[in-house]
């Protein structure tokens, strides 16, 4: 059951994009056509529930103060957070490039719309947001860290999906010149972020 509150939450409630405006870039820039914006929004879901786990791993026998005493008593004492940030970025580029090597493979029609965006997951906030979230809370088992991560990456993929169908729509309309394109965006960015605030008073 607490799983399942963590999951709507990251979602609905804790929604990297419109709670924490991470991951605003590639969020800005790819949301002009809904296919290409669920792709990046796929490819950014699964490398969060990927790197969680992997992270959590990697904090919770690694890099924790006394996580090596598993390796004999005399490590008990040591202490290699200092790597953390150096550790995640490289899990998260692994990951990223694994993914960009799939998608070219089986499908080279997204990997050409999303150019230059995909490898930039490797440096896409929301993903870093979400390990270092990860690591504050410090989750209890690695199942938890998957589930935390499923529901952020579900939730920035809803985000951006929404807000491309939005945009497409938007190509018919009188906007006014100034606020065609990113200032219109980030206008309704605003009012979506307002709108999901009302789950804040939701009681899971």
């Amino acid at each position: 059951m607490e799983n399942l509150n963590l999951f709507i939450r990251s979602i609905f409630i804790d929604n990297m994009i419109f709670a924490y405006f991470l991951g605003m870039c590639s969020f800005l820039a790819v949301s002009k056509n809904v296919k290409t914006a669920f792709g990046l929004g796929v490819a950014v879901s699964v490398v969060l529930m990927l790197a969680l786990p992997i992270t959590w791993c990697i904090n919770s026998f690694i890099l924790e103060p006394g996580a090596l005493s598993w390796l004999g008593e005399q490590y008990a004492s040591t202490d290699m957070s200092f790597l953390g940030l150096i550790m995640f970025i490289a899990v998260i580029a692994g990951l990223v490039q694994i993914l960009e090597m799939v998608i070219e493979k089986y499908s080279p029609s997204l990997y050409n719309s999303l150019g230059i965006f995909l490898p930039l997951i490797a440096v896409n906030c929301a993903i870093l947001g979400a390990v270092l979230f990860m690591q504050q809370r410090n989750f209890d088992n690695a199942w938890t860290a998957t589930v935390y991560g499923a529901g952020s990456g579900i939730g920035w993929l809803l985000a951006i999906t929404c807000i491309a169908a939005i945009r497409e729509r938007l190509v018919t309309k009188a906007i006014p010149a100034p606020l065609r394109g990113v200032g219109i965006t980030f206008i309704i960015t605003g009012l979506m972020g307002i709108a999901f605030m009302s789950f804040l008073g939701i009681k899971l």
